[in-house]
């Protein structure tokens, strides 16, 4: 077994400038990560009266986010760094950092921390800390109205008002027809006489705002008339919901605004149609199912007392005792002679003739 002959030789020259000198400790700490050490010595060759962050040093060793945040976990672990968040003048939070090239207690890093003056608004500072001058609004604190209605519409005066849903065909000619009714001079409805149903015309009337949004802000000076158009509908024998399902196929479509709720719905009652009964089919037979032993059997239709069953061999309707009987063929009786005449001459046999 060879031994490792690897020899190592050092050499070192001492700078005359730009140097630091620190402890074999924090160089060849065993709990330390080269991060870590690298983090720390780099905060401790800085100027007395520099004010650079650990994480603007983090940054310029290239120092990851997930290394750093190790890094300097093992740093406070082991008493180098010493971090606290106090209120200074004006009611500002100050960040303390304390960076020791020995490790310190939590006591001795807050007595050396006291000795250090805080900032405050005569130090050299970033410009975001300094508050700016403010300029107090012109008039009287007044407090904003919490109830009642503007004076005017602002509808006009707002912007970036949502894009309202592009009305439908069909919402765009009811409320046409709507406002052309309107604009006829006719009787009001309300002259029209109170029919028997008005009670429950009245009801159905009620209960249309919860059939859909756009009918909740049905106006209450028309539920009056509305009981009445809706009660000749119940007069006719149509039924509450016939009426409420008529209404609701007169409703534009989903999204589209219906700003006169109670006018469409006065345009949709105004004419009652005739009441049109489903047609029922007519009831089928009922099939009398036969017992398996019965199975392909038929009625004789012959004269019989009793119904008469039989089983067919073939397409007859009557049974084998109804039949007619079938035509027989006359029997074969003995052969006649045969006369000289019809005599059958055969063929010679032997020479032998037969006489004619």
């Amino acid at each position: 077994m060879e031994l490792d002959s690897t020899v190592i030789y050092r050499h070192f020259n001492a700078p005359s400038r730009a140097f630091s000198q620190f402890s074999h400790e924090i160089i060849r700490h065993p709990r330390l990560t080269s991060d870590a050490v690298r983090l720390l010595t780099w905060q401790l060759s800085l100027p007395t009266h520099a004010r650079e962050s650990f994480s603007t040093t983090a940054q310029r060793a290239r120092i990851g986010g997930c290394a750093f945040t190790r890094a300097k976990r093992q740093l406070k672990e082991e008493g180098f760094v010493h971090e606290r968040r106090i209120q200074g003048p004006g009611g500002r939070w100050v960040t303390q950092q304390l960076v020791s090239s020995t490790p310190l207690t939590s006591d001795e890093a807050a007595v050396l921390l006291a000795r250090s003056p805080l900032l405050t608004c005569t130090n050299r500072v970033s410009p975001q800390v300094v508050p700016s001058p403010r300029k107090p609004a012109a008039g009287q604190p007044t407090t904003p109205v919490t109830d009642g209605y503007p004076d005017e519409y602002l509808r006009e005066d707002t912007s970036h008002l949502p894009a309202e849903p592009a009305e439908s065909v069909e919402a765009v000619e009811a409320v046409e027809a709507v406002e052309a009714v309107e604009a006829v001079d006719e009787p009001a409805p309300a002259s029209l006489p109170a029919g028997p149903h008005l009670e429950e015309a009245r009801a159905l009337v009620g209960a249309l705002p919860l059939l859909s949004p756009a009918l909740r802000h049905i106006p209450p000076g028309m539920r009056d008339e509305l009981a009445r158009l809706a009660a000749r509908w119940l007069d006719a024998g149509h039924s509450s919901a016939d009426v409420h399902e008529h209404v609701l196929r007169g409703l534009p479509g989903t999204g589209t605004p219906v700003h006169r709720p109670g006018g469409l719905v006065r345009y949709l009652l105004r004419d009652v149609p005739p009441r049109t009964l489903p047609t029922l089919p007519p009831p089928t037979p009922a099939r009398i199912r036969l017992s398996v032993r019965l199975e392909g059997t038929r009625e004789c239709s012959g004269p019989h007392t009793q119904p008469m069953l039989f089983r067919p061999l073939a397409d007859e309707a009557l049974c084998s005792e109804c039949a007619p009987a079938p035509a027989t063929a006359p029997a074969p009786g003995p052969a006649a002679p045969a006369t000289p005449t019809e005599a059958t001459s055969l063929p010679d046999t032997d020479g032998v003739h037969t006489p004619s």
